[in-house]
């Protein structure tokens, strides 16, 4: 068809769930990417529990770019499960519990987090 573009869609087949952060009161913009990424992400992924339940783990931290407007939020981090049985378990678990989640009020306002669910159709790759 003329004026049209066809895409191979991918489907994952995986629930992403997405976390909007905003960085505790008082820390530096740059002190809180840090940490997210070489902190608390290798924290994240050091228990078994990432390697059995999560698929893929992302972090982003928006770039101020003149003529838009300012961010928002502060980072943002996915998750992507195969099913909510893997995020439920992966949630629960104890060392998720006693190692990762006791860290995350150390770079995180807790009072202040927007979580999204979806599944991702990937539309170009």
């Amino acid at each position: 068809m003329k004026g049209y573009t066809f895409v191979k869609i991918k489907i994952t087949n995986m629930l992403k769930f997405t976390f909007l952060i905003r960085k505790t009161g008082g820390m530096k913009k740059e002190d809180f990417i840090d940490y997210h990424k070489n902190h608390h992400a290798p924290l994240f992924m050091s228990i078994p529990e990432s390697e059995q339940y999560v698929k893929k783990y992302v972090v982003s931290h928006p770039k101020i770019i003149e003529g838009f407007p300012l961010p928002a939020y502060d980072g943002i981090t996915d998750i992507y499960f195969a099913s909510m049985n893997d995020f439920n378990s992966f949630f629960a678990s104890e060392n998720y519990k006693q190692k990762v989640h006791p860290d995350e009020s150390n770079f995180i306002d807790l009072n202040d987090v927007v979580t999204l669910v979806s599944d991702e159709v990937v539309v170009v790759d």
